[in-house]
């Protein structure tokens, strides 16, 4: 139950801090959408190789049938994610403050659409949580 729980914690932090130091790292005068077609081929070729061998042939158009507008709503939101990334490092964000500035503003607004949309209910603790990321934000940014 552990590992269960916390090994996608521990992917997502790992493959965070290198998605941070690669597009930290993706050179100034590289085009980013052409720098993101190049990411997105690996990362398609990877998911076709992944899915091909963890499904029968038959069930490609199965698996297809399940999907809805979330597929490619991600894709644009990914896309939107990546440019806005490369462009805050561009413009001179520092890999040790943008990455977090960006989580704490993220987390404070899916703490209210989790409430709104989903019946979430935010608790004082939380609130408190919020004024203090809101402090911390101040004195990252300042």
């Amino acid at each position: 139950m552990f590992w269960n729980l916390f090994w996608p914690i521990a992917l997502i932090t790992l493959a965070n801090c290198f998605y941070n130091i690669c597009t930290k790292s993706t050179p100034e005068q590289a085009n980013p959408f052409l720098s993101l077609c190049v990411t997105y081929l690996t990362a398609a070729a990877v998911c076709i190789l992944v899915f091909i061998f963890s499904q029968s042939r038959e069930a490609v158009s199965l698996e297809l049938s399940k999907l809805n507008w979330t597929a490619p709503t991600l894709g644009l939101a990914v896309v939107a994610l990546e440019v806005g990334y490369i462009l805050t490092y561009r413009a001179g964000w520092k890999i040790n403050t943008a990455s977090l500035v960006t989580n704490i503003a993220l987390a404070i607004l899916l703490l209210f659409i989790g409430f709104l949309f989903y019946g979430e209910p935010i608790t004082g603790r939380k609130l408190l949580g919020v004024v203090i990321c809101c402090i911390g934000l101040f004195f990252l940014i300042k």
